[in-house]
């Protein structure tokens, strides 16, 4: 049983030196997460992919892409700070992919719980069945010795 409760960042069997927890560098922070700029860099994607930002370089691309294509005239120092239109464009589809990196890590984390927890209930209904059907689990071949020596050292379900 104790090998059953041994998480993924557990285990220092799948770290690496260098990256840390290979199984899920998602979930991985570094170990240097104290420095502000590190804290700031951590939350970087979600203000990159925020409404208001993706919003704004909508408008700087109406701004720089649709009015000049109207006859608008858009000074030279406004294109040399805002960019060209392919820049505009590039960025708000790199915000737009940042977002859905951080929707598809977030839904994975949540699919993690929960098979977490399915497993959880799995392992227990399992034990509840050996408790239950004890002489079925021995005619099966499976070793359901409640009553031995150890019978004191094991847990209940759940536990």
């Amino acid at each position: 049983m104790a090998s059953d409760n041994i998480q993924a960042s557990g285990s220092d069997a799948s770290k690496s030196r260098v990256m840390g927890s290979t199984n899920d560098l998602a979930m991985e922070t570094p170990a240097s997460l104290s420095s502000p700029l590190d804290r700031f860099l951590k939350w970087l994607p979600r203000l990159l992919s925020s409404k208001p930002h993706v919003l704004a370089l909508m408008g700087l691309g109406v701004y720089l892409i649709l009015l000049p294509l109207f006859g608008v005239t858009v000074s030279a120092q406004a294109e040399l700070i805002g960019g060209n239109y392919t820049n505009v464009t590039s960025d708000i589809a790199a915000s737009i992919a940042a977002g859905g990196t951080l929707h598809l890590v977030q839904q994975g984390r949540r699919r993690n719980k929960i098979d977490d927890e399915r497993l959880r209930l799995a392992r227990e209904t399992h034990e509840l069945l050996h408790l239950v059907y004890g002489d079925a689990a021995r005619q099966l071949g499976h070793v359901t010795d409640r009553d031995g020596p150890d019978a004191g050292d094991r847990r209940a379900p759940g536990q």
